[in-house]
């Protein structure tokens, strides 16, 4: 599994935005091919601080998302939300391994 952990840290004004904005782009990642997980969580202590976890079967399919029109879509409206830049962070899934996430 291709994981990618992404910190994400919104302007308190635009917080509402920003889950609403951010909905499409789940949808259309949960579809995509090689998809495994696209979850978007959001901290109870400080709702300003959101992850988002992405998981993909492989390299190439983490890296096409970058190129869907629901992606490209919602980082560009929510570019000037952030109080700071994005963060990613890449981990190596071990469990489950696709095959026995249902894949």
């Amino acid at each position: 599994m291709f994981v990618t952990v992404v910190y994400v840290h919104v302007k308190p004004e635009n917080v509402a935005d920003f889950v609403e904005a951010i909905r499409p782009n789940h949808e259309g990642s949960v579809r995509e091919p090689g998809n495994l997980r696209f979850d978007i969580l959001q901290s109870v202590e400080d709702p300003t601080r959101f992850i988002a976890y992405e998981a993909y079967v492989d390299e190439a399919s983490a890296k096409a998302h970058k190129e869907t029109a629901h992606y490209l879509a919602w980082r560009d409206k929510v570019a000037d939300w952030m109080v700071e830049p994005r963060a990613g962070v890449r981990y190596d899934g071990l469990f489950p391994a696709a095959r026995e996430a249902g894949r």
